[in-house]
């Protein structure tokens, strides 16, 4: 049997006397899309800190394709193949379109400072080849024809897709979603769903989405782990998670 692109055993952290995560076990496969929910507070987006080495667990393991992530930085677990975007947009504002998505690609250069620096032919050449894989991935999320409008001036939604777009840069093997239908209309939110999937199947890429929509997370999600006061409360399939009595009373009854 294949091991799972990432799994946590006996997940925890502590700040001070409050547990905010405790024994939290869970797994996601090659390719899954895979849905975090749970009432604020939860601890949804301190296990995304803990995931990419902004926060150092206090017990418990995180592997990543077998290996452990503890004790390394974020850019190095960006390196392996997570990435993450953020429940507040933090886009470079006054940048283009297309020069956020280049943040992301830099990433690959494979020519050294020197040849940045005089300008040699292998830097031109790598420039060329960053701009290509940029203005294609602009295109799979339909924003070519901004490509050099600042970011702060795309319409809301847009600035959403830009940063998934930009996220997908470093070529992850996951990718981490912290609310990003938060603040949309339902005309954005059904959009947002099919740029998901498209993400998905296009790109290969496992997803592991924090969301409070339930619609967007019942719609395109195969499995759903619920947290509660930082332990787990439920995992699995939309239907069942829907019709679980415990997680109706401690977050979806008090949704709706």
């Amino acid at each position: 049997m294949a091991q799972p692109l990432l799994k946590t055993e006996g997940l925890g952290i502590q700040f001070g006397g409050l547990k905010a995560v405790d024994e939290f076990n869970f797994e996601i496969e090659q390719g899954q899309l895979f849905g975090l929910i749970g009432p604020n507070g939860a601890g949804k987006t301190t296990i995304f800190n803990l995931l990419t080495g902004v926060y150092q667990p206090t017990s418990g393991q995180i592997l990543f394709e077998g290996q452990s992530l503890l004790h390394k930085s974020p850019t190095k677990i960006t390196e392996m193949g997570i990435a993450r975007t953020f429940q507040n947009i933090r886009l470079f504002k006054d940048m283009s379109v297309i020069d956020n998505v280049k943040v992301g690609l830099h990433h690959s250069e494979e020519y050294h400072l020197i040849s940045a620096i005089l300008h040699t032919p292998s830097f031109f050449k790598g420039e060329e080849e960053i701009d290509r894989k940029a203005r294609e991935l602009l295109r799979v999320f339909d924003l070519e024809q901004y490509a050099q409008v600042k970011a702060s001036n795309l319409p809301y939604g847009k600035q959403r897709q830009l940063e998934i777009a930009r996220a997908l840069g470093t070529d992850p093997k996951l990718l981490l979603l912290d609310e990003p239908a938060a603040g949309m209309n339902p005309t954005e939110t059904a959009d947002l769903m099919k740029t998901i999937e498209l993400v998905r199947e296009k790109f290969g890429v496992a997803i592991l989405l924090i969301e409070h929509d339930m619609k967007l997370v019942m719609g395109i999600c195969e499995k759903i782990a619920v947290l509660n006061f930082g332990t787990m409360l439920a995992f699995d399939v939309p239907e069942k998670i829907k019709n679980n009595p415990q997680v109706i009373e401690a977050y979806l009854g008090s949704d709706e």
